[in-house]
């Protein structure tokens, strides 16, 4: 028992049954199968993007350009889908993600071959990729009724009750779960977070995962900016800005260090969804969005604690082996 609960992500669950049973109090309606999935399907984009970010951050880098790369993409499908209505979307999301992951390898680049702390790369790329949608667009919106139907309902239609939106996340952490756990490159994200140097010897080549992380990234990035501007209907330069914020909390709330090395599929996405109850629960039980803001800076905070303390607790664990032995 004691090590079942010696997962993060057991205890997050916990946590969000009791937010769910709480605001149930409040407004018994939340707690239907039916609002809960529309729950989910509003969180699904930020679970998405929480992914995204993780398995950068497991290997002791960030990525603050996910929101910037998200509303450039974004703008590059709606300008295409304004002016070629009759491209199909699956080759639009294609172009999405290739469109991105092209950023996060130049994130990727910069961070291997010029060895830029990836803080410092991102900053700039967050600000360079947001004013490269503005030169793009000139400015202009891509508003609902310049994009097709098609490009607007695609991610609207339902599939056995749940919409494709849903879908596409499910699908998302289904695939990253695989790669975590299944792969080589899994493992040696994980090896990097832990002791970069000792991956070395082992191996690995530090370098080129940490490129291909940002590759991936990127991916999630120009996924996120299809999904979003088809859902909230409208392109613009301010599209997701200062989303990278919520996007770091979803990873640090569901347990992944930002020093690297720990974390897991599941606690991103619980992380994820944790804030996304309180986003859509809050206002409908009349609480201010200064105090969904506190809320969510206090679960940062409690989290990073939690995190600083498992992370102690482990070190004494094996100077305590290295001194038995």
């Amino acid at each position: 028992m004691k090590a079942f609960l010696k997962y993060r992500e057991i205890w997050l669950a916990a946590a969000i049954i009791v937010l769910i049973g709480l605001i149930s109090t409040r407004f018994p309606a939340f707690a239907d199968p039916g609002n809960l999935r529309q729950v989910f399907n509003d969180t699904s984009i930020l679970m998405i993007l929480a992914l995204g970010q993780m398995v950068v951050i497991l290997t002791r880098s960030i990525d603050l350009s996910m929101a910037s790369n998200l509303c450039f993409t974004g703008m590059v499908v709606a300008m295409l889908n304004a002016a070629y209505p009759a491209i199909p979307i699956p080759l639009l999301i294609v172009i999405a993600l290739v469109v991105g992951m092209l950023l996060g390898a130049i994130n990727g680049l910069l961070v291997w071959r010029l060895n830029i702390p990836s803080i410092v790369v991102t900053l700039g790329t967050l600000t360079i990729y947001r004013g490269a949608t503005f030169v793009l667009s000139g400015g202009a919106w891509v508003n609902a009724d310049k994009m097709s139907p098609d490009f607007i309902g695609f991610q609207r239609a339902a599939l056995l009750g749940i919409p494709v939106l849903s879908w596409i996340a499910i699908l998302v952490i289904a695939l990253f779960f695989v790669l975590m756990t299944r792969t080589a490159l899994g493992r040696s994200i994980y090896a990097i977070g832990v002791n970069p140097t000792a991956s070395v010897y082992t191996g690995i080549d530090v370098g080129r995962t940490k490129f291909i992380v940002f590759c991936i990234s990127g991916m999630i990035g120009g996924l996120a900016g299809y999904l979003w501007i088809s859902r909230y209907v409208i392109a613009s330069v301010e599209v997701a800005n200062g989303y990278e914020l919520n996007i770091i909390a979803a990873c640090v709330i569901g347990g992944i260090s930002i020093a690297g090395g720990i974390g897991s599929v599941g606690g991103a996405v619980l992380g994820a969804l944790f804030l996304g109850i309180i986003s859509n629960a809050l206002p409908v039980i009349n609480i201010s969005p200064f105090w969904q803001m506190a809320i969510s800076g206090s679960a940062i905070i409690l989290a990073v604690v939690l995190n600083a303390r498992g992370e102690r607790q482990q070190g004494r664990i094996i100077l305590r082996k290295a001194e038995a032995a």
